[in-house]
């Protein structure tokens, strides 16, 4: 078998990244998307792809603190509205699918947010607030692209040929999916929500 590097090695390296990704986070942006979410009637995500995957994801973890939310483009998704919340996923914050539902969410008189890692991005334009997670650092391999970044995350590599890598975008992914987490914890604090009152939103017919 071919010699890699060990998971556990590499799941430092990812979570090095995120740490590192986690310490721009401008507070202010965060607070507003905090902010955004309570206020909002309901709340509706979208992404394409594996931003998708942490949309639903986040989605989920909403209806398990007593939001109304739902997921664009499932068959039970209602109409949107004025005082209603889209909350869109794009690294690039140029998919085209998701920059049409964002025009589509403003045209109804909603309110969008959008979490990228590209502040000047087409999406970015429409959206009324964002969340920036800078992961531009980072190369389409997953990797810095400063040898200097390589070394301060402990990623500098030894041969090119065996470096340790992030599957291709995945970093954004899951840098996302963490900030999200963080989300719903705030929101259980805000909400003196714990873990009793999530148990018994879960799903008990899947």
């Amino acid at each position: 078998m071919t010699e890699y590097n060990s998971l556990q090695e590499m799941m430092r390296m990812i979570a090095k990244a995120v740490e590192a990704i986690a310490d721009t986070v401008s507070d202010r942006e965060a607070r507003e998307f905090v902010g955004a979410v309570l206020r909002a009637q309901r709340i509706y995500v979208a992404g394409a792809g594996r931003s998708g995957l942490m949309a639903k994801a986040f989605a989920m973890r909403l209806m398990h603190l007593g939001f109304e939310s739902y997921v664009v483009g499932e068959t039970i998704t209602p109409a949107m509205a004025e005082g209603d919340l889209l909350v869109a996923f794009s690294g690039s914050g140029e998919t085209r699918s998701i920059a049409d539902i964002c025009r589509t969410a403003r045209g109804v008189g909603g309110t969008v947010a959008l979490i990228t890692s590209t502040p000047d991005s087409t999406i970015a334009k429409t959206a009324d607030l964002l969340v920036v997670l800078n992961s531009s650092p980072y190369d389409d391999e997953g990797l810095p692209k400063e040898f200097g970044i390589r070394q301060l995350t402990g990623e500098h590599r030894s041969d090119a040929g065996r470096a340790p890598k992030s599957p291709i975008g995945s970093i954004y992914e899951t840098a996302a999916g963490v900030f999200a987490d963080s989300v719903i914890l705030a929101l259980m604090q805000i909400r003196h929500c714990g873990i009793e009152d999530v148990i018994e939103r879960y799903a008990n017919i899947q």
